[in-house]
């Protein structure tokens, strides 16, 4: 449904994208992650038509897109910040979206209330809300509804939960990811900085750096399989480490290499290579310690009762089994 081949996009002469080649097809979601500056946005505004491509073409649909304005290409944008118009009531904002198609005012309100009801939403609760009395989570269903709603051939999810707390992201990521993954839905591109986002979300997950298209797998693959190590650090990875230093932790390995931080144990000094901690932090219910050995800090997780601090010096092993090598 969609296809971009050697796309190059350029911002004051400066490549932004360079050489990107993706499809992806109907009711198919790809998930796109990298570092502020990747290009990620760019892309969708390249599909959508909101900035021009300098190299490389889009097709959607089979059809060349280049030249065509943006509301005649068949694509819906649901932007971080929602985007609606405050002018027009909920109703009103769907419905806006399905003028010119020849059916009736009547027809648009019916199918508009459908899809209300789709994201959540009581069309008979919502349908006359005024958008600004709406909370941040309702204001992205009327958004993700608004861009459903003209049946688009592509969708387009810009960092579509990113304005919202965490225990609301996560509320709707699992709602979000039912609404656009259907076999007769369009094909969807999302962009975010969060991974369990992408990776909830994408029946591919691609990473971009600095334009270019450094890996695109599958979640499952694309964690356990990283194309290169700074794919797996930027992925988070616990513990990244070059040949060199890895030979030093008295590991057997023939290149760089990612691990675990339950892979890494921490005991008293003497036991194993010597260390010294430097971090003490917490993670989703977990003890975790950043330990210097030499010129290298892993990141080790340690028993929530265990007396270590901040300056000891300890030993440390590390058991490769289940180790990533590149």
């Amino acid at each position: 449904m969609l296809e971009v081949t050697d796309v190059t996009i350029e911002r004051g002469g400066v490549p932004v994208v360079s050489d990107l080649s993706l499809t992806v097809g109907r009711g198919e979601v790809v998930a796109l992650l990298g570092p502020s500056g990747a290009g990620k946005s760019s892309l969708l505004l390249a599909v959508a038509g909101l900035v021009d491509v300098a190299r490389g073409s889009v097709r959607i649909g089979g059809r060349d897109v280049r030249g065509v304005p943006p509301h005649r290409r068949g694509v819906g944008l649901v932007f971080q910040e929602y985007a609606l118009f405050p002018h027009l009531d909920v109703l009103g904002n769907l419905v806006y979206g399905l003028h010119g198609d020849g059916r009736s005012r009547s027809e648009h309100e019916d199918v508009a209330r459908g899809w209300l009801a789709r994201v959540g939403l009581d069309p008979s609760a919502f349908a006359h809300r005024d958008v600004a009395t709406l909370s941040g989570g309702q204001r992205q269903r009327v958004a993700l509804a608004r861009s459903l709603a003209p049946d688009p051939d592509v969708l387009l999810l810009d960092e579509p939960l990113g304005a919202l707390d965490r225990q609301l992201r996560e509320e709707l990521l699992l709602e979000l990811a039912a609404v656009v993954r259907r076999e007769d839905g369009p094909a969807v591109v999302a962009v975010t900085h969060d991974r369990d986002e992408a990776f909830t979300l994408g029946d591919r997950v691609g990473v971009l750096r600095d334009g270019r298209l450094e890996a695109l797998d599958g979640p499952a693959r694309l964690w356990s399989s990283p194309a290169s190590p700074w794919v797996a650090d930027f992925l988070g990875h616990d513990n990244v480490v070059a040949m060199a230093d890895a030979r030093g932790l008295e590991m057997d390995v023939t290149g760089d290499v990612a691990f675990a931080a339950t892979a890494v144990r921490v005991g008293p000094a003497g036991e194993g290579v010597a260390g010294r901690v430097v971090g003490d932090t917490w993670r989703d219910g977990h003890r975790r310690l950043t330990v210097e050995v030499g010129d290298v800090h892993l990141v080790a997780e340690v028993p929530v009762g265990a007396s270590f601090h901040v300056g000891d010096q300890v030993g440390v092993q590390v058991h490769g089994d289940g180790a990533i090598e590149f």
